[in-house]
């Protein structure tokens, strides 16, 4: 019980360290950037509240269960915005390598029944095959694009984004979990870009 404690409470005092990675996402007044631990607590809050946009079968429970820890990696990658360098530093293989190794470590933390459990709920968001992780990813491609409309462009200014690369980048992933959502929003962006 006390190996099994200390091991729990390693993984929940590095955790805490995601509090300090800044994103490029500023908070929807636009007075800062945000932590990524208030984005995967945003992006949980996000489930709860839009749950009745997801495919049938879609287990809420499980999708806030993998927004609470998709970002748990950029504690050691830190943030890698969608829109920097053309988009490709997000995707690229040496940042999936980097966020792979940061999974095992992290998860590696906890008693190995749970740090397995973790590590696989992580990697099915990663993947994006099953229905919750296309929804969850969904979710995270979301919150930033309503934080940018509510800040006045926020990163779209920043990186200099096109209705187009927002299409590709972002709506296209939106659009697979939560399609009447990206209709919503996408009418949004389009106000945002047509000024």
């Amino acid at each position: 019980m006390s190996q099994r404690l200390e091991a729990q409470f390693a993984f929940l005092n590095e955790a805490d360290r995601l509090k300090s990675v800044l994103r490029a996402t500023t908070l929807v007044d636009g007075s800062r950037t945000e932590n990524s631990g208030e984005h995967s607590w945003h992006l949980a809050l996000y489930a709860l509240v839009l749950a009745d946009h997801s495919a049938p079968g879609v287990d809420i429970n499980r999708v806030i269960r993998m927004l609470l820890i998709h970002d748990l990696v950029e504690i050691d990658v830190g943030d890698v915005p969608i829109h920097s360098v053309n988009g490709q530093a997000h995707a690229s293989v040496e940042t999936a390598a980097a966020e792979a190794r940061a999974a095992e470590r992290i998860f590696g933390l906890l008693p190995p029944d749970l740090g397995a459990d973790l590590h696989t709920l992580w990697q099915e968001f990663e993947t994006a095959q099953t229905p919750d992780a296309v929804f969850a990813k969904s979710l995270d491609r979301v919150q930033p694009v309503m934080a940018n409309l509510m800040s006045g462009g926020g990163t779209w200014v920043t990186y200099d984004v096109t209705a187009e690369q927002l299409e590709a980048r972002v709506g296209v992933k939106i659009a697979r979990g939560a399609p009447g959502l990206w209709a919503w929003v996408h009418q949004k962006t389009l106000s945002w870009f047509q000024r």
